[in-house]
């Protein structure tokens, strides 16, 4: 082979990429402070919220969300629409399909298992996928921490420790 002819590709062992470019620019996603997450923080933190970025909600969870909130115990997760499998803008790619359907699937089901395990220790869980506009989910998370604040700073009256007594 001349040196003026490129070589043919070879993926490393175990490699999921069809191509070095395909490789290079998956290597290159970043798995946090994406544009969509750094424009809802700013907004968040605009509006006088503090947060913890990256971070585990629970202690011996393996997973992090993009903004935890843990006095009010709200997690934050902007998902990419390709690596979450957005119903509106997901496509699957041509190459490699079983493996990707298979990868998106298991990013799919570890979601809900993440969620479902928060809900159960008392946390609010709120999603959003990364096309959204930052302002409507800042929106969002800002109602929504500030109503758990005034929820549990509110005084119980003896009529709501009985309510909560019942159920």
């Amino acid at each position: 082979m001349s040196s003026t002819e490129p070589e043919e590709w070879k993926a490393p062992e175990g490699s999921w990429a069809s191509s070095a470019g395909n490789r290079k620019s998956m290597l290159g996603n970043r798995n946090r402070d994406t544009s969509p997450e750094l424009a809802l923080r700013k907004l968040v933190h605009a509006a006088g919220l503090r947060y913890r970025v990256a971070a585990k909600p629970l202690p011996k969870m393996r997973r992090t969300a993009d903004l935890v909130f843990r006095p009010t115990k709200v997690a934050v997760f902007v998902d990419g629409c390709y690596w979450h499998g957005c119903p509106d803008h997901f496509v699957p790619p041509k190459t490699n399909p079983e493996y990707w359907r298979t990868k998106i699937g298991r990013n799919k089901e570890r979601d809900q298992e993440t969620d479902e395990r928060l809900k159960a220790e008392g946390w609010l869980v709120l999603r959003f996928w990364e096309h959204e506009g930052a302002e409507q989910c800042a929106s969002t998370v800002c109602r929504e921490v500030i109503s758990r604040r005034q929820s549990s700073a509110a005084p119980q009256t003896a009529a709501d420790s009985a309510a909560d007594e019942l159920s």
